[in-house]
């Protein structure tokens, strides 16, 4: 049974770079392999940069899975061949996922158990690998509420996923200023 790591933290937080070295340090440890699995889609300039910013801080040894919808099949196809998987990032996947329905389809109240599911099948196929599965996600409802309804309802979701994916994880990191604690950790001492 595969075992998953939740790093989350604020846009330019450090959360990235830091599942990187986790993952890294859990390869060396481990001995094993890093699978990647990007789900960034470029449509502007911004995107590309952020996009060569990861490329250029990932190891030239990783495999890289382009996966922006089908995610639960790579991370199989990942863990299959590799030990430590870096999924990088459930709120880039969960926006390809929103933004392929209509505001109807959005707007219904079995949304919610649309992305739970989804969010379900990532989780089991993270389960289901033998392999350690980092998940890096945004803490998204931490700012200003959206003013369109969209933002709003991507906001609900996320932080819907993150719970979903922290009840499955042993360790939960929250990164703030470059500095990742071990939440679920200080969770238990409470």
């Amino acid at each position: 049974m595969g075992q998953i790591v939740l790093v989350t933290g604020g846009v330019r937080s450090g959360k990235s770079a830091f599942a990187e070295q986790y993952a890294t340090h859990c390869a060396a440890t481990h001995g094993a392999q890093v699978a990647y699995i990007a789900t960034a889609q470029v449509y502007d300039e911004e995107m590309r940069q952020r996009v060569d910013l990861h490329q250029a801080r990932r190891p030239s040894g990783w495999a890289t899975y382009e996966a922006p919808f089908d995610t639960e099949n790579a991370i199989r196809a990942a863990g299959a061949e590799h030990g430590v998987i870096l999924f990088d990032c459930i709120t880039m996947f969960l926006s390809n996922d929103m933004l392929q329905y209509s505001e109807e389809e959005q707007e219904r109240d079995s949304f919610a158990l649309h992305v739970e599911e989804r969010i379900h099948a990532l989780v089991q196929a993270a389960e289901e690998v033998d392999a350690t599965t980092i998940f890096v996600t945004n803490e998204v409802g931490a700012g200003i509420v959206p003013e369109h309804r969209l933002g709003r309802l991507y906001r609900d979701m996320a932080g819907l996923a993150n719970q979903q994916i922290a009840r499955s994880a042993a360790e939960v990191y929250l990164v703030t200023c470059g500095i990742p604690v071990n939440i679920k950790k200080l969770a238990e001492v409470i």
